[in-house]
């Protein structure tokens, strides 16, 4: 017997273009071919999704992958399995390895380890530094490439643009969108010179204050609306930046992770100690609720996880020589769930922060949406399941999460990539088929 459709989902609630249908899921070679009243019996394969909720594919637009040179933390492979387990299906990956992400060669490696390991489908953005500024438009446009990563503050090794003529070069040359991480390397130096490191891991968020994100948002802003270049401004970590950003060019697109709307200080510190420590850090509540305010008003475009992680022994080095990171690709939906029914967040809101905004902002190729033709990208998800979350849960190669012991319900329960099931009740399905992400 010939099938009409490789795989059918049916009885789920399914969220498409900013509204929820009763309708089934006709999929074949990897396309979404028909929605609508769909018969079982031309399905080769089935899934019941009753009594859940069909989401576009979850993007995640900022992950650290640690491969090719930090392998101990991480690696594409382990990394992209934990994506799976999140619900996440593309992911977008950092240039700080080892060596750095900066030109051709390096960035072909990359694509060439993912082509056999990512479960995911995958890009990598390229880093700036003083040695490529001139070859960013190129670079840029290379088959796979999320875009230009420019760090202004707290980089590894070369990739580090903090002087004002270089941002204002690399902002001129990027004509794809650009993402930046958003810190004044100037402050961050000068300030912790009055530091009392002796106050442990408390002393992050007050050396690497408000003002430190905002004099550098401040700059983004200037040279990006001089430029008209579409800026990406990733992890914004203050109420400022977001009352800053109210006005901003539709150039201008804002990133928050689940870390800075979930956790804040001095609580986290307090509780996790070191463990909770990113780049920029996390703030006081007042601060995370300013980040709830950016969300629901339209300033914030997208979540991403900022998956960064470290092993245990190094993120248990006394501060300040403990490393900034921690995983979250595993733990951005369910976190983000658990605040869909904690009603912080509509689902289709947060829909269009993790899937439609994502694909729309980096004009990626027929994903984002459920819709006929786009890729059979999908995650289901279960709003009523309660999930604990654990250490021994993260497939991350580090195998910690700071939310470990955080009862949360709503998780997903089924990651399908390219039409084919690869996550299903918590179990990884089958082999890698990741595909390099196309863009318009």
């Amino acid at each position: 017997m010939k099938y009409k459709y490789e795989l059918g989902i049916f009885g789920g609630k399914v969220c498409i273009s900013n509204t929820i249908q009763n309708v089934s899921i006709g999929i074949n070679s990897g396309k979404i071919i028909k929605i609508g009243n769909i018969d079982k019996k031309d399905c080769l394969n089935k899934i019941d999704a009753s009594n859940k909720h069909i989401l576009p594919g979850v993007i995640d637009t900022q992950v650290h992958f640690r491969e090719p040179g930090l392998t101990h933390k991480e690696d594409i492979s382990f990394g992209t399995k934990s994506a799976l387990l999140g619900g996440v299906t593309t992911i977008f990956e950092m240039p700080n390895t080892s060596p750095a992400t900066i030109n051709e060669e390096e960035f072909n490696k990359k694509i060439e380890i993912a082509k056999k390991s990512s479960w995911t489908n995958f890009s990598f953005f390229i880093g700036a530094c003083k040695e490529n500024l001139e070859r960013l438009s190129y670079l840029e446009k290379l088959k796979g490439c999320s875009g230009i990563k420019i760090f202004l503050g707290s980089s590894t090794g070369s990739l580090l643009v903090s002087g004002e003529e270089d941002i204002e070069i690399a902002l001129k040359n990027c004509k794809r969108r650009v993402a930046i991480h958003s810190e004044d390397e100037s402050r961050i130096k000068e300030r912790f010179k009055s530091i009392n490191v002796n106050n442990g891991v408390k002393e992050h968020p007050v050396w690497r204050d408000k003002k430190t994100a905002l004099i550098s948002t401040k700059k983004v802003l200037k040279y990006s609306s001089k430029y008209k270049t579409k800026s990406h401004i990733l992890h914004i970590s203050t109420k400022d930046e977001i009352e800053l950003l109210k006005e901003k060019d539709r150039q201008i697109t804002v990133e928050v992770t689940p870390q800075h709307l979930t956790l804040y200080s001095p609580d986290c510190y307090n509780n996790l100690g070191t463990l909770a420590q990113m780049n920029p850090p996390i703030r006081e509540k007042s601060h995370q609720e300013g980040l709830w305010n950016g969300i629901h008003t339209g300033v914030v475009d997208v979540i991403g996880s900022d998956h960064a992680p470290h092993t245990l022994e190094e993120k248990k080095r006394k501060w300040p020589n403990s490393p900034s990171g921690m995983p979250g690709v595993q733990t951005l939906l369910p976190l983000m769930l658990n605040h869909v029914n904690n009603k912080k967040i509509d689902l289709l809101k947060l829909v269009q922060l993790i899937s439609t905004n994502p694909a729309k902002i980096y004009k990626i190729k027929n994903k984002g949406d459920i819709k006929i033709g786009f890729d059979a990208d999908i995650t289901i998800i279960d709003l009523k399941k309660e999930l604990l979350i654990e250490d021994s849960l993260i497939q991350s190669k580090c195998g910690w999460t700071p939310f470990h012991g955080m009862k949360v319900t709503g998780c997903p329960v089924a990651t399908i990539v390219n039409g084919k099931i690869k996550m299903q009740n918590g179990e990884i399905v089958g082999n890698p088929n990741g595909k390099i992400v196309e863009f318009n």
